[in-house]
């Protein structure tokens, strides 16, 4: 710490903490807020100033310090005028990361007071009180948090021996104030002490802590918004080496590990840069904020990135570079800790897959090839030479290591990193090399550990250059969860997983991909379908396709098969989009699906690939409902190539089906009431419904009538409800029996806002005598099916008032909202979510004569009810929706038709309504 910045805390402390027995508390106490505003703000100019991580958590530390000093000063004082000279000696013990001196602005501060074993039990608790009163008040007062404890000498080791989190706290324990001698006794006992209690099992304990931990956040340094003290590369990682080598060889400082040699002057310096960066982010992450946290979101990273330096015009470049920044020294930390475990504890190895214990693996024979040696299936290097010799090792590794299903020792692994430099264009064009390469793509099920390994240690982006701007790549797409380079591996793991049955959604994929003639291309284009992400997120798809083609003639594709993987990529998006966009049940949809795909080959890769892609994006954007889009598309689209997809009414005639069919099914219902439903609906309906889907639309409209034959009016006007649990999807299917009429669909929007639940799509079937059966498909604000009965009352009672008496229901939605903290039907999130580009699109698709309105918006409280009301109020009717709210982005499609059928040019009114739309949702 600088000198100047001493003096000055000293100066504070000398000014506002010099307090006598006359001083009352209140004057403590506020002599205390100054200083440590004063100390605070020094601290925070000094920070601006410095490039030092360490330099700032230590003058945090030593304010810290100075203020302790004082109230125990204060407090001993006190303790003598009541009671006389204290009776024992105490010391005041600074633990964990305080104990080590690096407290940034919002960390926790554990302190000990120690107490020698000889100290009587009436001593204790006079000792602790006063501490409690004057030192320990004062500072949960300023808002501090501190973490006390009292311990006798022999206290510590008991406890120590219970918890490792007790024995690692105290390994770094620093005296702030307070007896030295008693100080240094407990330092030599405790030295002793954890040296020979078991010293194996503290190293294991901690070696599957950072297993567990790197486990619990993904097992990936990539994430979006990493954890800066528990993430993957993160603080945890280098301050867990420190613990071990300090048990094992008594050594407490990556400077003495690279005297000892454990550590290369490059690594030192790495891990050294990388770690004071992580300090420093934290610091300005904790200035940022009100509370302690460690979570680097994306909300916090613009001003972050703005605070430490960063200078680039554009928001997005400057998060970019910032990022890039942060994910490159994680990265480092995450190597070089790896490497340090290897060679701290050559006996036990930890990957991000699995712990080795080495000692414990069936003994197997030396095997020595291509340069390399195997031993209990850990791969190590015969020389130093071993890539100079000959480059192209450096991909024929990773293939030995897929095919022995063997493990890189740690020496092999920095050697590799080391040796970079000897992937040149020789290598990257070479077709011997690319036969490793295609070879270890080709391994299904097997993929992901190994493309992760490659790009671990930087082998990937360089024997693939169009891969390196897609690393470390942040997408600023509010549903992205990783950058983009993780991104593209995540979704070789979930094909990983389907290959080898681990997925919930596994069979109906597997089988898709196994009918494929040549499965394993999948992985192919999964590795590229982002590749033009380093170039453009906007139109990445035809840019990567682009791309592609140079880098499938390097690797020797056929040229049929590069074809076809340059369209999968060029169109990766689209079958996702279709469902989203289209109704599944209409023949139709699948008739112009299947003339986008050409033919069942692209038709089952595109259907495996975009289920990866969407695992691989965010594990919470697929559910059991959008999986039953995608299969349905999928089947629909499948039958139309089979030509089973129009075989119905050309089969059976219409009356074939009622009397042979129907009225068996639905006996209550009259003859007479069977064929109104046939003549009353398009010869389509019969073709696309089952017998039990009939039977119960008859049904419906059965109860309906009578209801209408029974009341007067307006009860005419209320309508049959029913609700159904549908457990495979996980969702409720609601039906509604009533007579059709404009604006019907915003009236059961708003119904359903009000009762809390969430609709996710809808679709009407509508009879020409002006009766119609709504389907909504919706569930509870947690997911799954609708289970609260007061959610159907309520949505019941609304739906009435807006049929019956055309009342307004948006006030009583934003009523709701307000008196409710959290509303049921909108999720906030403390962190702002990336950019969310506001999107209202109305066209005319040929493919299907339908005219469809597109929304993106942030959601808001009365969005889906407001939109559907304005395309009312435009003079349209809604015919079909499709309703998705995620991460609080609402994504909704609408199917159109004018209520003026006798109206043929819409367009001014369709220019009117995307205007009006516009407004609403930006």
């Amino acid at each position: 710490m600088e000198e100047p910045l001493y003096r000055q805390i000293l100066g504070h402390a000398e000014h506002w903490l010099s307090f006598d027995l006359g001083t009352n508390r209140e004057k403590v106490l506020n002599g205390c807020r100054e200083y440590l505003r004063l100390g605070n703000d020094m601290i925070y100019r000094y920070h601006c100033m410095a490039d030092n991580g360490t330099q700032v958590t230590l003058a945090r530390s030593y304010v810290i310090d100075i203020l302790i000093e004082n109230l125990f000063r204060y407090s001993t004082k006190i303790y003598k005028r009541k009671h006389g000279p204290p009776p024992c000696p105490v010391s005041v013990v600074a633990l964990g990361g305080y104990g080590r001196a690096e407290l940034s602005p919002l960390s926790d501060i554990d302190i000990m007071f120690l107490l020698p074993d000889n100290v009587v039990a009436g001593g204790i608790q006079r000792i602790q009180e006063i501490l409690s009163e004057n030192l320990l008040l004062i500072l949960w007062d300023l808002k501090l948090k501190v973490g006390p404890s009292t311990r006798t000498l022999s206290h510590t080791f008991e406890d120590a021996e219970k918890d490792i989190e007790t024995k690692t706290a105290l390994l770094e324990s620093r005296l702030i104030t307070g007896q030295k001698k008693l100080f240094k006794q407990f330092i030599r006992q405790y030295k002793r002490f954890y040296r020979r209690a078991n010293p194996e099992a503290y190293i294991q304990a901690r070696l599957d802590d950072q297993y567990t931990r790197r486990k619990k956040h993904q097992n990936t340094v990539f994430l979006q918004e990493p954890d800066i003290k528990n993430g993957v590369g993160g603080l945890r990682d280098y301050q867990n080496i420190l613990w071990m080598a300090e048990i094992k060889l008594g050594i407490d400082s990556m400077g003495k590990l690279h005297h000892r040699r454990y550590l290369s002057k490059s690594e030192h310096r790495a891990y050294t840069a990388g770690y004071e960066f992580l300090l420093r982010v934290r610091n300005e992450l904790h200035f940022q904020s009100t509370r302690p946290t460690d979570l680097l979101n994306l909300e916090k990273q613009p001003n972050i990135a703005k605070k430490l330096g960063y200078k680039q015009k554009s928001v997005f470049k400057r998060v970019e570079a910032f990022m890039r920044d942060y994910y490159k020294h994680a990265k480092e930390i995450f190597r070089i800790t790896q490497i340090l475990e290897g060679r701290l504890f050559p006996e036990r190895q930890i990957t991000a897959n699995r712990l080795i214990n080495s000692s414990l693996s069936e003994p197997r024979k030396r095997r020595v090839f291509d340069g390399f040696v195997l031993r209990r299936n850990i791969l190590t290097h015969l020389n130093l030479s071993v890539f100079k010799e000959d480059p192209e090792r450096l991909i024929r590794v990773f293939r030995h290591c897929q095919q022995l299903d063997a493990t890189l020792d740690f020496s092999l692994s920095s050697l590799i990193t080391e040796s970079l430099p000897l992937i040149t264009s020789s290598v990257i064009h070479s077709p011997t090399a690319n036969r490793s390469f295609r070879g270890i793509l080709q391994t299904v099920g097997e993929v992901y550990p190994t493309l992760a390994k490659m790009h671990e240690l930087g082998v990937l982006e360089r024997f693939l250059p169009e891969f390196s701007d897609l690393t470390c790549l942040v997408q600023h797409e509010y549903y992205h969860r990783y950058t983009a380079d993780e991104h593209t591996l995540n979704t070789i793991h979930q094909l990983d997983r389907i290959f080898s049955g681990a997925s919930q959604y596994s069979p109906v994929y597997v089988h898709a991909i196994h009918q494929t003639k040549n499965p394993s291309i999948l992985y192919l284009i999964l590795l590229l379908h982002d590749i033009g992400k380093g170039k453009m997120i906007s139109g990445h798809a035809k840019i990567g396709a682009g791309m592609a083609r140079a880098i499938l003639a390097r690797l020797q594709i056929a040229p049929d098969i590069m074809e076809r993987i340059i369209f999968l990529i060029s169109n990766h998006l689209e079958m996702w989009r279709f469902w989203q966009r289209y109704d599944i049940e209409d023949p139709e949809t699948g008739a112009a699906f299947a003339n986008f795909v050409k033919d069942e080959e692209n038709l089952r890769l595109l259907f495996v690939h975009t289920y990866c892609d969407s695992q691989g994006t965010h594990s919470d954007l697929w559910n059991s409902y959008k999986d039953g889009l995608h299969r349905g598309l999928f089947h629909i689209t499948l039958d139309h190539f089979r030509g089973t997809a129009s075989k119905g009414v050309e089969e059976e005639s219409q009356e074939s089906v009622s009397y042979s069919c129907i009225r068996e099914a639905a006996p209550h219902i009259s003859e007479e009431e069977i064929i109104a439903h046939f003549n009353q609906l398009t010869a389509s309906y019969f073709v696309d419904s089952g017998v039990e889907e009939i039977s119960f639309h008859l049904d419906m409209v059965h109860r309906f009538l009578r209801r209408v034959r029974q009341e007067e009016s307006p009860n005419t006007l209320v309508p049959i409800v029913d609700w159904r649990d549908d457990l495979n999807l996980s969702m409720t299917v609601v039906n509604i029996a009533t007579w059709d009429r404009p604006g019907l669909f915003y009236r059961l929007a708003g119904a359903f806002s009000v009762a809390g639940v969430n609709i996710l799509s809808s679709r009407a079937i509508s009879r020409m005598d002006s009766i119609t059966i709504d389907s909504f498909y919706i569930c509870d604000p947690g997911g799954g099916c609708v289970q609260d009965q007061q959610a159907k009352d309520k949505f019941q009672t609304n739906l009435i008032s807006a049929l019956k008496y055309d009342k307004d229901l948006l006030p009583v939605i934003l009523e709701q909202a307000r008196k409710a903290e959290n509303p049921p039907f909108l999720k906030f999130d403390e962190r702002l979510n990336a950019p969310i580009p506001h999107r209202v699109d109305s066209h005319k698709d040929k493919r299907l004569n339908r005219i469809i309105v597109e929304i993106q918006a942030t959601d808001q409280i009365g969005l889906l009810y407001r939109v559907a009301k304005a395309i009312y109020d435009h003079g349209f009717n809604i015919e079909f929706a499709r309703i998705s709210t995620e991460l609080d982005v609402a994504v909704d499609t609408f199917h159109i038709t004018n209520i003026n059928t006798l109206k043929k040019d819409n367009s001014g009114d369709l220019r009117n309504l995307e205007a009006n739309l516009n407004n609403l949702v930006s």
